[in-house]
């Protein structure tokens, strides 16, 4: 058997008790246990099942044919959610066999617990369906159902009686419960914590800026520690003859640019952030406006001396 699948088949008359656990995939060995089913009935247990992928599901359905082939009825006992899913999404997922039960998910805000309840499907009435109240066994509050109840409830709508069911309890009671006595009808959502705890640890990790000292006399630079904002450390700046310090801004004058803005740069190997910056620009000065004025005068004053020179000069 796969290590993320096991089953284990026992028998009472007509009655097999199949139990199921680990996940359903390509790598399930359903098809050695149909010659361990013999005709009858078999109770399958699908509560310790995590996960069924859609190779799993074909090799499902294919192994329920093989069963009704051989007349064994199929009685689907302890639906985990996940199981309930594909009943819900594929048709001919339970073939021609019924669910006498299945479990429903809730979840406590207060406590932050995931927990299921196991619930007879011939409880649950004709509908519409609604989740059972649960009360976390934690802190007692209700719990919060953990799906939409349309969706999750929809295949309640074609089930069928199940034949001889004090026998079938008899043997639930028998194999389900084994040296514990009675089973607990609410328990810890199985595979919900590991794959909750998993996603959470797998999100990356924002990595934090070293932490960069130098002698004093310097201007900042940036140090980051995780979960904390960047605080500024002293770095040494560097002075060429004619150019200015790193991160000075050199007095603005009417009509001129600043004259120098510094940026960042990297040095390879030595984690200081200074880069040497030109010397100041001369600023531009502005003409003045009434020079200007002036010449425009003398300029309109010539031409019109020109105009009357040539005008009387022609009569």
């Amino acid at each position: 058997m796969s290590q993320k699948f096991q089953a284990s088949v026992h028998h009472r008359d007509d009655v097999s008790y199949v139990k199921l656990s680990g996940v359903i995939d390509e790598d399930n060995e359903l098809t050695a246990l149909t010659d361990k089913i013999p005709a009858g009935t078999a109770v399958i247990d699908l509560g310790e099942i995590e996960r069924i992928n859609s190779c799993g599901v074909r090799d499902w359905v294919n192994w329920l044919g093989k069963l009704e082939t051989q007349a064994t009825r199929a009685v689907l006992v302890e639906c985990s959610p996940a199981i309930v899913a594909q009943i819900n999404l594929v048709n001919n997922f339970t073939g021609s066999g019924v669910v006498k039960s299945f479990y429903v998910p809730y979840f406590c805000p207060e406590c932050d617990e995931e927990k299921v309840l196991l619930v007879e499907a011939a409880d649950m009435g004709s509908g519409p369906h609604e989740p059972p109240t649960c009360r976390c066994d934690e802190c007692d509050l209700v719990m919060d159902f953990d799906d939409m109840a349309d969706s999750y409830f929809a295949f309640l709508s074609n089930q069928k009686k199940i034949a001889e069911p004090d026998k079938i309890n008899g043997v639930i009671k028998e194999f389900a419960s084994g040296d514990n006595g009675e089973k607990s009808k609410i328990r810890s959502r199985t595979g919900t914590s590991s794959l909750h705890s998993s996603s959470v640890s797998s999100l990356p990790s924002v990595p934090s800026l070293p932490s960069i000292s130098r002698p004093s006399g310097s201007s900042p630079s940036i140090t980051a520690k995780p979960g904390s904002r960047p605080s500024m450390t002293p770095v040494t700046t560097t002075t060429h003859p004619g150019m200015r310090p790193v991160g000075s801004f050199q007095g603005t004058n009417p009509g001129s640019r600043p004259g120098n803005f510094t940026s960042p740069g990297t040095n390879p190997g030595s984690g200081s952030f200074s880069t040497p910056v030109p010397a100041e620009r001369p600023a531009l000065t502005q003409p003045k406006s009434s020079a200007v004025i002036y010449v425009l005068v003398v300029v309109l004053l010539a031409t019109i001396g020109v105009l009357a020179f040539l005008l009387f000069s022609g009569k």
